[in-house]
């Protein structure tokens, strides 16, 4: 079986949380500091407060930058429901403009159309989806133009880029996941990047039960820290992040090289995608003939993701508008294969085979 995802862990993890518990210092401490200090200095941020999911990160980033009931967040509606989830949580309202069939990501043309026809969003949640970064060429200047606080969700792009400027640090406040299964692990876990003090001290007391000073509780806040030992784990990731990034472009680029079966539409490269995800879509309405396939030949595979997430059954009372031509045509066609880090020569040869022999 070639499995879909796997997390390089080894000896310097075991030996890095052996060292933790020996210390018998094991919740949130300075290894935790060490690494917010070590991962925002990697993504270019002055500040990184770690939590315990990517999940509680955008929350509290989106918190953080004071944003909350009556206010509208413009954000896509192809991705992960965390992305949504995280505004409604803060009571504020999702809006949705359409995705780039190229990228997945957010539409730029689509940003501008929304905003000129609801001229009171407040803020812009992009997510740079699959490790693929968003156009910040295009995206930036609608920021500016329209005054919006821009949130990034980095939670599958540890590491991506646009124009050497890593992603995480183009927005006034980022979130990122460290999950098994994303291009680094705590874990779980997750951090809020800002280049801004006051979101930074605010996402810190957030995450702290509102404290500054310890029991002296100036806002209403939740205990998402992270411990040292998930710290210790991610210190170590954060090392060979680059390193496990590289094999996921060099394997990309393989599969670009190898795989011509004409059912199958390959991702477009761009220099900065670090490939959380390799997304290849699936002409003629094959998909569920392909998957079965894949199954039978037992390579892994995500179907990521197979609904929008404005027609999600647990929002059917937000009677959110659910039709996005883009999303609605790439829905039915993305799989994704395994392209993870771990992956041996003889592997990505049995991958580019088996879907190179698909005829259905």
């Amino acid at each position: 079986m070639v499995g879909i995802a796997k997390p390089n862990l080894g000896l310097e993890e075991k030996e890095a949380v052996s060292k933790v518990i020996d210390s018998g210092i094991i919740a949130c401490g300075s290894v935790v500091k060490d690494f917010e200090n070590a991962f925002a200095g990697f993504i270019g941020a002055s500040s990184g407060i770690a939590t315990t999911s990517g999940t509680t990160a955008l929350e509290v980033a989106i918190r953080a930058a004071k944003l909350g009931k009556g206010d509208k967040i413009l954000t896509t509606p192809f991705s992960f429901i965390a992305s949504t989830n995280s505004i409604i949580y803060t009571g504020a309202t999702p809006v949705f403009a359409d995705i780039d069939e190229e990228s997945f990501n957010i539409s730029p043309e689509q940003i501008e159309l929304k905003m000129q026809k609801e001229p009171d969003i407040k803020a812009l949640l992009i997510v740079h989806l699959f490790g693929n970064p968003c156009n910040m060429d295009k995206i930036m200047p609608l920021v500016k133009k329209y005054n919006l606080i821009l949130i990034e969700d980095c939670a599958q792009s540890h590491g991506t880029s646009w124009n050497g400027k890593k992603a995480g640090s183009f927005g006034d406040v980022s979130a990122f996941s460290f999950y098994p299964t994303k291009n680094m692990t705590t874990g779980e876990g997750g951090a809020v990047l800002s280049s801004n003090p006051d979101f930074a001290q605010r996402a810190r007391m957030l995450i702290n039960h509102g404290m500054q000073v310890r029991y002296y509780h100036d806002i209403v806040g939740y205990n998402y820290r992270m411990t040292n030992i998930a710290a210790a784990i991610g210190l170590c990731q954060l090392n060979k992040l680059p390193a496990m990034n590289e094999n996921r472009i060099k394997n990309a680029r393989y599969y670009n090289e190898k795989i011509n079966n004409p059912l199958i539409k390959l991702p477009k490269h761009n220099e900065g995608h670090v490939y959380h995800q390799y997304t290849i879509q699936i002409e003629n309405g094959k998909r569920d003939a392909f998957t079965k396939y894949l199954e039978e030949h037992k390579i892994g595979y995500g179907v990521f993701y197979p609904l929008s997430i404005p027609e999600q059954k647990c929002y059917e009372n937000m009677k959110f508008e659910i039709k996005y031509p883009v999303t609605d045509s790439v829905k039915n066609k993305v799989v994704s294969i395994p392209v993870h880090p771990l992956l041996t020569q003889p592997e990505l040869d049995e991958v580019v085979n088996v879907i190179n022999k698909f005829k259905a």
